[in-house]
């Protein structure tokens, strides 16, 4: 093995030690949902005790690969000590606990819900994250969750229908988009500044989504649309210049085939 390969090994081995100290570092076990002890402990549980593990294998957590622990800590290696305090384990929180809870990985999130309708009212009843996401089969972030259903058991959907339309042509146009810079990506087109500028403008939009403030909501969907404009311009202009240059090479190609045809008649012409 040359030099150079075992160079490269040696960096990528170096890396994914460094992914998984990360991992176990930030909570987050590496391991298989089997090889976790509080799934398969609890799994095989009847009733209210096993209920939790068929939920969460259900939620957006088990899709991303995070188990119990990561949000409830403790020793998912080790059964006996799982629950013990020594081991990092936290337990349940308490209802006005469960947004500083859920934030510790959610940073972002819990600012904006913080400063929103539904955070100032928190401790006055105000609703929580599981009230919307679910406490273990945890539903992402969507429009989906903003439903005359949901909202009602609150409010009136009067308010919530405003925002939701608001955000519904923005959810949109972030799709399509995605959808364009993806494809010119597939085909080797740089597109990572485009790529950037979407990404930036999509958490602006994510931004939105735990706020409660018509016209807030209203105004900045309206700036962010302003901003995907921008790219969609930018894709257009790439557009015209994939469709010049497919004309181009179709003009180069008919040329080619006349210029072979001319050949062709003169050798006749001279045999």
């Amino acid at each position: 093995m040359r030099l150079r390969e075992t160079d490269m090994i040696q960096r990528i081995a170096a890396a994914v030690l460094a992914l998984a100290a990360v991992l176990i570092l930030s909570g987050v076990s590496p391991a298989r949902a089997e090889d976790n002890v509080c799934i398969t402990c609890h799994g095989a549980m009847p009733g209210k005790y096993g209920e939790p593990v068929k939920l969460w294998k259900g939620s957006i957590h088990s899709e991303n690969g995070i188990a119990c622990n990561a949000c409830h800590g403790g020793d998912p290696r080790d059964a006996a000590n799982a629950m013990k305090k020594e081991r990092g384990f936290l337990g349940a929180p308490k209802y006005n606990d469960v947004p500083e809870f859920c934030g510790r990985c959610h940073v972002g999130v819990l600012k904006d819900y913080l400063a929103s309708g539904h955070g100032r009212a928190l401790t006055r009843g105000g609703p929580n994250c599981v009230i919307c996401h679910g406490s273990h089969q945890i539903v992402k972030a969507s429009l989906e969750l903003i439903n005359e259903k949901s909202c009602s058991r609150c409010h009136s959907y009067e308010r919530a229908k405003l925002i939701r339309g608001a955000m519904q042509e923005t959810e949109t146009m972030i799709v399509a988009i995605d959808t364009r810079i993806t494809a010119y990506k597939q085909v080797g087109t740089d597109v990572e500044k485009l790529e950037k500028d979407l990404f930036s403008t999509r958490n602006r939009f994510h931004s939105l989504f735990h706020n409660v403030d018509v016209k807030r909501v209203t105004d900045e969907s309206a700036g962010i649309k302003a901003d995907l404009k921008k790219i969609e311009a930018a894709l257009t202009a790439l557009d015209d210049q994939k469709g010049k240059r497919k004309l181009a090479g179709a003009v180069a190609v008919a040329l080619l085939l006349v210029a072979g045809l001319l050949a062709h008649l003169m050798r006749k012409t001279y045999d």
